[in-house]
């Protein structure tokens, strides 16, 4: 995907190009047969430190920038996932742009109701859009929607990694680090099966969309 190398985005609290952020994450792209993805190592059992993450993509039958503008539709997703429940911009914060502010509603039948502070800190027009949760320069954990044009439309690929920073996860690990590697296995399932969901979601609204126009 050429991207122009003039883009900037965030990348551990530092403005960066978004070719970096690029390079970067095709060094992080260590995708197993059960769609994980690896920071570094893994170890052996596999920690937090490791930074686990999942993926998952589609394949849509519309323009880029039809898919742009469902992914950055910050309450969007709350149409398919169990988990996210929807998202207000903060303060001063009126739409998608990089370093803007807002806050995620989320449910867990094991956990019950939280929010959570989201950071923009990928935005690439038309071709990526990301964010990071809790504090942008130790984020709890980091979301990506990656557009790429292919024959006859756009593949979708969304990101998610846990850590490095402090999150839930962390106290429930705290309570059994013995079981660290059960819980984070549990917890990159369940946001798997969420984000499947999603891509999925939006890939029948643009394509029912443009359907319909």
């Amino acid at each position: 995907m050429e991207i122009d190398p003039g883009t900037t985005a965030a990348v551990d609290g530092v403005l960066t190009t978004t070719r970096s952020v690029r390079r970067r994450l095709d060094l992080e792209r260590d995708v197993d047969g059960h769609a994980r993805t690896y920071e570094r190592g893994p170890s052996d059992p596999v920690r937090l430190a490791d930074g686990p993450g999942t993926v998952a993509e589609a394949d849509i039958r519309a323009d880029r920038a039809d898919v742009w503008a469902a992914v950055t539709d910050i309450n969007l997703p709350a149409r398919f996932s169990e988990e996210f429940q929807g998202a207000e911009w903060a303060e001063g914060c009126d739409g998608a742009a990089l370093g803007a502010r807002f806050v995620g509603r989320n449910h867990h039948p094991g956990r019950g109701d939280w929010e959570a502070q989201c950071f923009v800190d990928v935005f690439d027009e038309q071709a990526a859009f990301g964010w990071c949760t809790n504090n942008m320069d130790n984020p709890g954990a980091r979301w990506r929607f990656e557009l790429e044009p292919i024959v006859g439309g756009t593949r979708l690929c969304f990101r998610g990694i846990l850590g490095p920073g402090p999150s839930g996860l962390d106290d429930i690990i705290a309570a059994r680090p013995d079981l660290e590697t059960r819980i984070i296995d549990r917890r990159i399932a369940e946001h798997r099966v969420n984000m499947q969901r999603v891509v999925q979601g939006i890939k029948a609204h643009v394509e029912g969309a443009a359907a319909g126009a």
